[in-house]
């Protein structure tokens, strides 16, 4: 097995290209990763935490309006985003602090209509010199530890690894027989159940699993079941997605206390701590 490599960066995939239908009751005019959390997209959110972590090459697998996420980018005014000095009567401007200026971002048509397996499939000419790289759904934050997450997934040797999540919402599990007859009902949260939470590491070896047109968690997350090469990371931390306008105002009131726990970039470092 080869030696680990903390320091190394990886490029991440994010999948933007999605109707995002049950958030329309918010915007018909923005895409779902453009939805807002606080002042900056969901999307600027979720890159920030891989940035945080030192990977900052992305590939952006566009759909539904990809114009929109393309010009966000090309318009991107980080004096909006920063604190910054205005002196000289407005001749010098000095930012105190930058956002987006070391990252390295790939903008992809992958296809109006095209599901999660064919948008990678799309991009993969962009991945092929990645021994490894990340991917995300680009709908849900966490405080997952990544460096964590990644060196368990090397160490392992499998082909994909996905963190799965307890589910916060309020459904209730149902056991009963053939007659209807209810056995036992559950909280979703107390039952143990958990489910996918978009946060994926990936070989380069999970393409040869994959076939035109298929669904990545369907056919080909089964054919890697079946050959012992798909594994998971279970988070016990702060996991969220942001599906409905519900969920939005929820992550909207975390943001606003300052108490949004995927902001890893805003906790302190080690070397902070033991000052």
């Amino acid at each position: 097995m080869p030696e680990l490599d903390r320091e190394k960066s990886m490029k991440v995939v994010l999948f933007c290209g999605g109707f995002g239908m049950r958030m329309r009751e918010y915007s018909d005019a923005l895409p779902k990763p453009l939805v807002p959390i606080g002042y900056r997209p969901i999307l600027w959110h979720v890159m920030k935490y891989y940035a945080h972590y030192g990977h900052k090459d992305f590939v952006l697998c566009l759909g539904y309006r990809g114009d929109a996420i393309k010009k966000y980018f090309l318009e991107y005014d980080e004096c909006v985003t920063n604190d910054f000095v205005l002196s000289k009567g407005g001749k010098s401007l000095e930012l105190l602090a930058s956002d987006i200026h070391d990252w390295n971002i790939t903008f992809v048509d992958t296809g109006l209509m095209s599901n999660i397996g064919q948008r990678l499939k799309a991009v993969h000419k962009h991945l092929q010199n990645e021994e490894m790289f990340l991917a995300n759904y680009t709908d849900g934050l966490a405080d997952v530890p990544l460096p964590t997450v990644i060196e368990s997934f090397q160490r392992s040797g499998n082909t994909a690894c996905f963190v799965s999540v307890k589910p916060r919402a309020s459904f209730h599990l149902i056991n009963a027989d053939p007659n209807g007859v209810v056995k036992s009902i559950e909280h979703i949260g107390k039952s143990g159940a958990r489910i996918n939470g978009g946060f994926m590491v990936l070989r380069q070896e999970v393409f040869s699993y994959m076939r035109d047109g298929e669904e990545l968690v369907e056919e080909p997350f089964r054919r890697l079941i079946k050959a012992g090469k798909l594994m998971t990371y279970p988070h016990e931390g702060f996991w969220a997605c942001m599906d409905t306008f519900k969920e939005k105002q929820e992550l909207d009131d975390l943001f606003g206390r300052g108490a949004a726990p995927w902001a890893v970039w805003n906790l302190p470092t080690l070397k902070e701590k033991s000052k």
